[in-house]
C-alpha cells in the first residue's frame, strides 16, 4: 500500500520514550496549523490516504481528509482519541500495555469498543509544566504507520521549532 512503509511494533519502553520527549515547550493555534499542515505535507509526499485531526483540549483546531481517506477514518480518529484523553498517553502505548501483560484492550479495558480504539495513530500533546493538553491523530494505514508518521511529524516540528 503506498503510503505504508513497513514499521515494525515498538515496545512498552519505545512508546514512553518517545511521549518523554516529544514534549512542546508551548501549543498555540498557530503551532497546531504549521504541525497539520506538516502532517499533510508528509502524508502528501507518500500518498497516504488518511485524515489528520488535532485537539486542543475539546476544541478541534486542525482537520484534514485526503484523497483515499473516508467518514471512517474520522470514526477511527475519535476511537482512538479518546484513548489519549482517558489515559492521557498515546492510542498504541496504552494497546501495548495491555498486549504485553497478555490481555486485549477491547475485552479487558470494560470500555466500549465502539467508543475507545487502542489502535496506533493518536499522540497526545503535552506542553511542558502542564501536561497533555490536546492530541494529533491520523487514521488510515496500519496501525503501526499511522503511529510512527504522527511521531515523524512531532520530531520534526519539534526540531523546527525556534522556542
Amino acid at each position: 500500500m503506498s503510503g505504508a512503509p513497513h514499521v515494525t511494533e515498538p515496545d512498552v519502553g519505545e512508546l514512553e520514550d518517545q511521549q518523554a520527549r516529544l514534549v512542546l515547550p508551548r501549543f498555540t493555534y498557530d503551532d497546531a496549523w504549521t504541525l497539520g499542515t506538516l502532517l499533510v505535507e508528509l502524508a502528501r509526499e507518500r500518498r497516504a490516504p488518511v485524515a489528520i485531526d488535532i485537539r486542543r483540549g475539546a476544541q478541534q483546531v486542525f482537520h484534514a481528509a485526503l484523497p483515499g481517506s473516508s467518514a471512517d477514518n474520522d470514526d477511527w480518529i475519535d476511537r482512538k482519541r479518546r484513548v489519549v484523553e482517558r489515559y492521557a498517553e498515546s492510542s498504541l502505548l496504552v494497546g501495548t500495555r495491555f498486549r504485553a501483560r497478555g490481555k486485549s484492550f477491547d475485552t479487558d479495558s470494560r470500555l466500549d469498543p465502539a467508543v475507545y480504539a487502542a489502535h496506533g495513530g493518536s499522540f497526545p500533546v503535552s506542553v511542558a509544566g502542564a501536561g497533555v493538553v490536546g492530541s494529533v491523530t491520523v487514521s488510515g494505514l496500519p496501525q503501526l504507520a499511522d503511529h510512527a508518521l504522527v511521531v515523524e511529524a512531532l520530531e520534526r516540528f519539534l526540531g523546527g521549532r525556534d522556542g
